[in-house]
């Protein structure tokens, strides 16, 4: 055997690469089984153009065809013009003599070519890791299900439904944010729409967490890097048959209904066709979600969301998969990992979200990649669902990082998340200004709906409330809202009752139940707060009597600060129940 391979060295030493080209693709013209061509000659092939220099317009051909058999499409040439093929779409490359590409055009099926400025560049460059990557995307976007009929008519039904898409986003709105690109992508009906052309998927940019709080944190970037929420819009193979449309299914002229969207025909009242699939919103990335979302999202659509694949877990276990490597964490058991995170002026925090608690069915979830529907009409109602689970994801993402506490690292503050229903969760503290936890409430009834209540002994002033709603809506970050908490709270000088939240002394609760304190929330509510955690004859306020507006127009600027809305109910009681039977781990923490 030795040899034979030194003679085959001699033999091919002195040819040239074309030489050698020549004699792989002889051997590959004829293999022996046509179903099942040569792997070895094929990883040869490949092998030897990546590294020769493509420099004539043979060798460019060359590229190319394997790059088109990479991806499963067909290959043709004629004269300096080669041919990527596929079903409903096709690519024409015109070569120049010296290898070069001189132009690349994108012809959808029933379409006339286009050029595609995208898909030039790299072969220009001869970057052809880059330039298989786009096709690859490329073969994607008009990869449909289906015999070649069915092709078409999805293709079709694809296309009107991107019609009526663009219409929906071309109607008037009021804008709610100073940033014009932020306002379209958070508060359009849907979103930011990158309408498709011949070489790019349509898009929708539904949720971009705000700027804001990276000015705030001293985390890297990798840590922090800001990820604008997407849906690629495409079809997908079901196997129910649905109706899907054939023509727009918005009348025109567009009548708009009481909350300014079109008025639309279903679909029994405009031409569709019954086929064995669905629309899809492919999420870029994909969303780790909760189980009531999920369910959510079916309920809007009628389409159930496929789980044959679904794996659930704990919601915080889903975000942790998004940080980096964290295999030098302390844990405290298996379940619980305290994480640390940098703010400016040098404060480390610490927080910790028992695996326990979020143990919970109910709080289970699964990362979702796509969203079936079948309607345009349900597209709004769908971004809004996941808009409210991107704003509980980022909240929570918050103070999920990839650096964990070690035995050696000092932290300023200790923090515990704890779920209290599927929309809200609670952060207990120790006070800077008492020996005794304090609670601060964080309900997230919708990505604009976002309010914080703060529980503790003495505390009873709305406008610190409605202050700490401001910041965790304009920053969506729970380590900047609890670090302004803090300063606020090391401020605080002992003051009359605030006649917004009065509390009853214990005098008068002789002839009550002895073991609570009542006081009002910030809706008038009646709340319950155990007996440790209420101070009958005293009250606090920051800085004197109330949060100083001023100091809030400075830090945030441009702000609407209306009053807060608390829509959930808060039992305190569970939440200090908690850390009296953990008193074990808050001395950890603490």
């Amino acid at each position: 055997m030795k040899s034979i391979i030194s003679g085959l060295h001699l033999k091919f030493a002195e040819k040239t690469w074309n030489e050698t080209f020549q004699l792989v693709r002889r051997c590959m013209d004829k293999p022996k089984d046509e179903s099942k061509p040569c792997q070895p000659l094929a990883r040869s092939l490949e092998r030897l153009q990546e590294v020769v220099t493509v420099s004539s317009m043979n060798t460019m051909r060359s590229r190319l065809e394997m790059i088109a058999k990479q991806q499963g499409m067909g290959f043709h040439i004629t004269e300096a013009t080669c041919y990527l093929t596929a079903d409903l779409f096709y690519l024409e490359v015109v070569l120049l003599p010296c290898g070069g590409a001189k132009e690349v055009k994108v012809a959808p099926h029933g379409g006339f070519p286009v050029p595609s400025e995208s898909l030039l560049q790299p072969l220009r460059s001869k970057h052809f890791a880059e330039f298989s990557g786009k096709l690859a995307g490329l073969y994607t976007q008009y990869n449909i299900p289906g015999d070649n009929e069915s092709k078409l008519k999805l293709f079709a039904s694809l296309q009107c439904l991107g019609k009526d898409l663009q219409q929906i986003s071309h109607l008037q709105r009021l804008p709610k944010d100073s940033d014009p690109q932020a306002d379209m992508i958070n508060n359009g009906r849907i979103g930011c729409l990158i309408a498709g052309k011949e070489d790019s998927p349509m898009k929708i940019q539904f949720f971009i967490p705000p700027t804001d709080g990276m000015k705030t944190s001293d985390l890297q970037m990798t840590d922090t890097e800001m990820v604008v929420q997407a849906a690629q819009v495409t079809v997908g193979a079901s196997d129910v048959t649905h109706m899907l449309q054939m023509a727009s299914v918005i009348p025109q002229p567009p009548q708009l209904d009481a909350h300014g969207y079109p008025v639309f025909l279903t679909l029994s009242e405009a031409p569709h066709e019954a086929l064995p699939a669905c629309f899809l919103l492919k999420l870029q990335p994909a969303i780790p979600m909760m189980l009531s979302f999920v369910k959510k999202l079916s309920h809007i659509t009628d389409v159930a969301i496929p789980d044959v694949d679904l794996q659930w877990a704990p919601l915080p276990k889903l975000l942790m998969r998004r940080s980096r490597a964290n295999s030098n964490g302390e844990t405290l058991d298996e379940q619980d990992i305290i994480f640390t995170v940098p703010l400016p002026g040098g404060v480390m925090h610490s927080y910790i979200l028992p695996g326990d608690a979020w143990e919970v069915p109910a709080l289970r979830g699964t990362v979702v990649d796509s969203v079936p529907f079948t309607h345009p009409a349900r597209v709004p109602a769908l971004l809004d669902l996941l808009r409210h689970q991107c704003a509980i994801n980022t909240l929570l993402r918050s103070c999920i990082t990839s650096q964990c506490a070690g035995t050696d690292s000092a932290c300023d503050l200790h923090f515990e998340v704890l779920p209290e229903s599927e929309t809200s969760f609670s952060v207990t503290f120790h006070r800077p200004d008492a020996d005794s936890l304090a609670v601060l409430l964080v309900n997230v009834s919708g990505l604009h709906q976002i309010t914080c209540t703060l529980f503790g002994a003495g505390i009873g002033d709305a406008s610190l409330d409605e202050y700490l709603s401001t910041v965790m809506k304009r920053f969506m970050s729970i380590p900047v809202t609890l670090r302004t908490l803090y300063s606020k709270l090391e401020k605080i000088t002992p003051a009359p009752l605030s006649p917004s939240r009065p509390a009853t002394t214990e005098a008068e609760n002789d002839h009550s139940a002895p073991s609570s304190t009542a006081v009002n929330d910030t809706n008038g509510a009646l709340t319950t707060l155990s007996q440790s955690a209420a101070v009958p004859e005293c009250s606090f306020s920051v800085s004197g009597s109330s949060v100083d507006k001023s100091e809030l127009s400075e830090l945030l600027p441009e702000i609407n600060t209306s009053p807060a809305v608390n829509p959930y109910p808060f039992d305190p009681v569970g939440v200090y129940s908690h850390w009296m039977t953990n008193s074990g781990q808050l001395s950890e923490l603490i």
